[in-house]
């Protein structure tokens, strides 16, 4: 799997530190490239975004960030600069590595919350990017590890078409924050990155699968979760398969992919659930679904599915939800009929049930 943790930032921090320390002699009072701050204050920003990504995992944040910054000591030098990168990216990556799993904190992007991997994500984007801009205004090579890059982009840049080879990775990453060109793409003047969506659902929580964690599960690993005995079952699985494809081919869509079904007593996935992709020229898009046999007939399904039909069809695109079950599942149909699906006409022998805006 692209792995994202606290590794990851050490990786990147690291990697920060040895190209600053080349450049240490220099004048850090110029601009950053493409920035209004001076390199110190960008790298001051630096470690302001570690400190702040570190607070809100441990502060469990709701709402808002909490309303704290750290600031250089006056008469600080790049040297210093250097060290308190170093200090404050050790303390998100201790705070990334012993954050429970399912623990959320407030980021505005795009859905006002992020778990710690997103906020490993962020922080690895945050300084490879700025050592970029210091690096640029003083003349020297920031190119960081190809599988960093990766790794950042599949995490949180899912809407990115994906590099073809490792050499591209950076440039890839470089234009997806608007500071670099790629043949036959347009330059881009704003961007965001994605922090992964979360849809409450009673018991279970729906949790958007990336692109990284998809492509673990195609290949028979976890997903970066922890599965009820006999999960991920085989429809999972094929998903995540489908996910990773469309990735590939830079088709995915944010939100209309796959989520991981995951029970809030324990932390445990029971199951996948999702859309075969975003909806059609006529508003229509199809769901699909399955449980480990272990977490069968207790109602999870119909209390995931209910919970991601309603937040799809707010979404002025979908007009139509669309599930489609061989004849002799009833157990599936009972649970599209319990989230406010009808039957329709049948389709090439299947059983079709619709639920609509």
């Amino acid at each position: 799997m692209l792995s994202m943790g606290g590794d990851q930032v050490d990786q990147a921090v690291a990697h920060a530190a040895k190209v600053l320390r080349t450049v240490v002699g220099l004048d850090w009072s110029v601009k950053a490239g493409g920035l209004d701050w001076s390199c110190l204050e960008t790298a001051e920003h630096i470690a302001c975004d570690f400190v702040s990504y570190a607070g809100q995992l441990t502060g469990r944040a709701p709402d808002a960030w909490v309303p704290f910054e750290i600031t250089f000591d006056e008469g600080s030098g790049p040297d210093d600069a250097i060290r308190v990168i170093e200090s404050t990216g050790g303390l998100l990556s201790a705070v990334v590595r012993t954050t429970p799993p399912g623990v959320r904190a407030f980021h505005p992007y795009p859905y006002r919350s992020a778990d710690a991997v997103g906020f490993a994500a962020m922080g690895v984007a945050e300084v490879l990017l700025h050592t970029y801009d210091i690096a640029q205004a003083l003349g020297a090579d920031a190119t960081p590890p190809a599988e960093l890059c990766e790794a950042v982009l599949a995490r949180i840049f899912p809407q990115v078409p994906p590099a073809r080879t490792p050499a591209d990775q950076w440039a890839t990453l470089l234009w997806a924050t608007g500071r670099g060109t790629l043949p036959g793409r347009p330059k881009r003047d704003r961007w965001r990155w994605h922090n992964a969506l979360e849809i409450p659902a009673g018991r279970i929580v729906l949790r958007e699968v990336s692109p990284a964690a998809a492509a673990d599960l195609a290949a028979g690993g976890t997903g970066g979760l922890t599965w009820i005995d006999g999960g991920p079952f085989d429809g999972t699985r094929t998903a995540a398969e489908m996910v990773t494809k469309a990735y590939a081919s830079g088709v995915h869509r944010p939100e209309w992919g796959m989520f991981a079904l995951v029970r809030t007593e324990d932390e445990v996935a029971v199951g996948g659930m999702g859309f075969h992709g975003p909806p059609d020229e006529e508003g229509v898009a199809e769901v699909g679904y399955d449980l480990v046999p272990a977490a069968r007939g207790r109602g999870y399904a119909s209390e995931a599915l209910r919970s991601l039909s309603d937040r799809a069809l707010a979404h002025p695109e979908l007009t139509t939800l669309l599930a489609v079950i061989e004849p002799e599942n009833v157990a599936s149909q009972a649970v599209v009929t319990r989230a406010g699906y009808t039957r329709t006409s049948d389709r090439e022998n299947l059983h079709a049930y619709q639920r609509h805006a």
